[in-house]
């Protein structure tokens, strides 16, 4: 549902469809998404983030597919047919796992390692896993900065005005891609992909798809720099991920990322990414343990009704430290014939974001969702205890003060706490 006012607080989710994921823009059934953007809308959302898969988009690199783009206009078409805007994600690139590369990147094993890890991520192209694959660094290879203009000039120029796009995004948590050389190339490449966007189209925001390790370590993004080339801030957390946060379902995770974020960036952030896996239907609470990608794995998966109380609390925890609005991960759980397929094989976890289920039907924390959009929720003014007097961007980086996130979690929960008795 469109906002009702320029102050309104957005709510919106990431998309795939349930029965195609990844792979429906190779497989595109219009009346699909029809059907799951009513649904959407009828949760009381608005913001729908899709990715446009980068090999599907373009499939050599001075050629964006014709076909792909015919069927994002569609898309775009229907987010205004459901009063949706779409937050549209280029160079994609990560996903919830593997690295999905255009065929063109592919390079030999020796090629670009990921030093986040300190492991090769699994690598799939043409909807295939790519044997000891791996591919050139998007932000230094020649080729590919020649492709990624040609990609935004080609989209952007596509939908330059259409009703259904609401913003613009340069990726999704691209350090888990590609790193740049250091931190100022790395600004200067949000500037240059920025500056191509606002020359076609300068009035629709443009953000780049920023995740918590960009404020765990300095991998060439830095928040302050980044965002500063930019329209609109975003974070993307989960404290299920995180070794600092107080316990799996921690709800203040979240609003403490989204202030420390707002803080550096110096403007108010959209948590453009929050969520959780959920168990079976019906089983509680617990940690699976597999195999993934040759490594062991462990996850906690919450029960549907301990997830439902999670998003109770966080969302007006959210709001409250004065975020723009918030996106869940993700829309739906994946269908079943999709298991064996990257990323569900291995990811075994990521079968099961969703706010719905493979069948359609609605997880308890779609009702949650869809009770506090009812209430129009609005964008409130960053309150004392979300605010960071004491840290700035280049000392924040320079000075490695990203290794303490625990004290500075700590420090946030002790000011917040504080506030509230003497409120």
């Amino acid at each position: 549902m469109k906002p009702s006012s320029e102050t309104a607080f957005v709510l919106g989710v990431n998309y795939w469809p349930r029965r195609k994921a990844m792979y429906w823009w190779s497989n595109f059934d219009p009346a699909e998404v029809d059907d799951e953007f009513a649904l959407i809308s009828d949760l009381g959302l608005y913001a729908v983030r899709i990715f446009l898969l980068w090999d599907d988009f373009q499939p050599e690199p001075n050629e964006v597919s014709k076909t792909a783009l015919s069927n994002l206009v569609t898309v775009a078409d229907l987010a205004v047919k459901h009063q949706l805007g779409l937050d549209v994600t280029f160079f994609t690139g990560h996903m919830s796992g593997p690295n999905w590369a255009p065929r063109w990147l592919i390079a030999e094993r020796e090629g670009w390692p990921s030093p986040y890890f300190g492991f090769m991520r699994q690598v799939v192209s043409q909807g295939k896993i790519v044997p000891n694959g791996n591919y050139h660094n998007m932000f230094t290879d020649p080729e590919a900065l020649t492709a990624e203009r040609l990609l935004l000039k080609t989209v952007v120029g596509a939908l330059k005005g259409h009703q259904g796009v609401w913003m613009w995004n340069l990726g999704n948590e691209p350090d888990l891609f590609a790193w740049p050389s250091d931190a100022a190339q790395g600004r200067a490449w949000v500037r240059e992909m920025t500056g191509i966007i606002k020359e076609i189209d300068d009035q629709t925001p443009v953000t780049i798809g920023m995740h918590a390790s960009n404020v765990q370590m300095d991998t060439g993004l830095r928040v302050h720099e980044v965002f500063a080339e930019t329209d609109v801030a975003v974070m993307h957390a989960y404290p299920m991920y995180t070794d600092w946060a107080r316990h799996p379902l921690d709800p203040e995770h979240v609003p403490f990322m989204t202030a420390l974020t707002a803080h550096l960036a110096g403007k108010p952030v959209l948590m453009e990414e929050f969520g959780g896996p959920t168990n079976l239907r019906g089983t509680p609470s617990e940690t699976w343990r597999w195999t993934a990608y040759g490594l062991e794995r462990e996850q906690f998966m919450a029960s549907e009704q301990d997830f439902a109380e999670y998003i109770r609390q966080v969302l007006p925890n959210v709001q409250a430290v004065g975020a723009t609005g918030a996106m869940l991960w993700c829309f739906a759980d994946y269908a079943e014939e999709l298991w064996e397929l990257p990323p569900c094989r291995e990811s075994r976890h990521e079968r099961h974001f969703g706010l719905v289920r493979p069948d359609g039907t609605l997880k308890p924390h779609a009702e949650v969702v869809r009770q506090f959009a009812a209430q129009n929720p609005t964008v409130q003014p960053i309150p004392e205890y979300a605010r960071f007097p004491a840290l700035n961007g280049e000392e924040f980086y320079g000075q490695r003060m990203y290794e303490d996130m625990k004290a500075l979690y700590e420090a946030y929960l002790q000011q917040k706490a504080n506030c509230q008795h003497t409120g």
